[in-house]
């Protein structure tokens, strides 16, 4: 069949794409990556081959800005904690001290203000937060004004402000270990972080610390690296972390829309047309 193959549709990335792969595949055009991050691609190796490439943000952006408000207010009012002493045999009553966090009011600090990271910031004008953003391209201001929100050009200032931090940006080499023991010392103690992205952007040893050492309040990741942790990482045995198990775009009309999206990518590639979500290398 291998002459035969002129697409290969990613899902959770498999098949791995790789040289003797791409090497058997001689009439190959295009490969359509089911979500965002293609950082599971050799780019410039699938180019190589003449081989196209495309991703699917369109169909994956509400639906992960869902999942990051859903961790922050998880985070916020200690959600998970809360269900483990509800269902606990000892249960009698909720200590008084049992405290979480406003939400409303406070101050949310978007690391990467792409398609996710706006949806984002529409959700939390909702609940009446101050909206910081840092980009590496500043929105306009129309786009800001909708929103409510404030362009930080430094990340610096971002994280001396926000009392909830969230993190947005694509896996890059730049965006590699982006947030690490500087960047939470420069958080509040107060403050939680919030990891969308991937595992890799933030420093985990250095989370695990700042945790442990009262540095950072709370942290809410629905990505780690590597997915999963091993089942001995430190980060599984503090109480003031959630994790999820990568599920930012597992709804099933998510699902949907990104099957479609990524078909709508091969059958133009395969027409000779302009393929709507197409990825080049850097």
């Amino acid at each position: 069949m291998s002459k035969k193959v002129q697409a290969i549709y990613l899902w959770w990335h498999k098949p791995v794409i790789e040289q003797e792969l791409l090497q058997s595949l001689p009439n190959l055009k295009v490969i359509a990556n089911s979500g965002v991050g293609m950082d599971h691609l050799d780019l410039k190796l699938v180019a190589s081959f003449g081989v196209k490439m495309a991703n699917a943000p369109h169909a994956v952006s509400s639906s992960t800005a869902d999942t990051g408000m859903a961790l922050l207010l998880a985070s916020a009012r200690r959600l998970v904690e809360g269900y483990h002493i509800a269902i606990s045999s000892g249960m009698e009553y909720c200590e008084a001290d049992f405290l979480g966090v406003e939400v409303t009011g406070a101050t949310l600090g978007i690391i990467g203000m792409g398609r996710i990271g706006y949806k984002i910031a529409l959700r939390a004008k909702a609940f009446e937060m101050n909206i910081l953003y840092h980009n590496r391209i500043r929105r306009k201001e129309q786009e800001e004004q909708a929103v409510g929100a404030a362009y930080c050009e430094k990340i610096d200032g971002l994280l001396q402000q926000a009392d909830f931090v969230m993190v947005v940006v694509s896996p890059t080499p730049q965006t590699h270990k982006l947030i690490g023991k500087r960047e939470l010392e420069l958080m509040k103690p107060t403050a939680t972080l919030i990891n969308i992205s991937r595992g890799a952007v933030i420093d985990q040893e250095a989370l695990v610390t700042a945790l442990q050492t009262g540095v950072t309040r709370a942290a809410a990741l629905d990505v780690t690296y590597p997915e999963p942790l091993p089942r001995d990482h430190a980060l599984l045995k503090l109480k003031n972390v959630i994790i999820t198990p990568h599920l930012g775009i597992k709804t099933h009309k998510a699902t949907y829309m990104i099957t479609e999206e990524a078909v709508e990518n091969i059958l133009a590639a395969l027409n000779g047309l302009p393929i709507p979500s197409e990825v080049l290398p850097s």
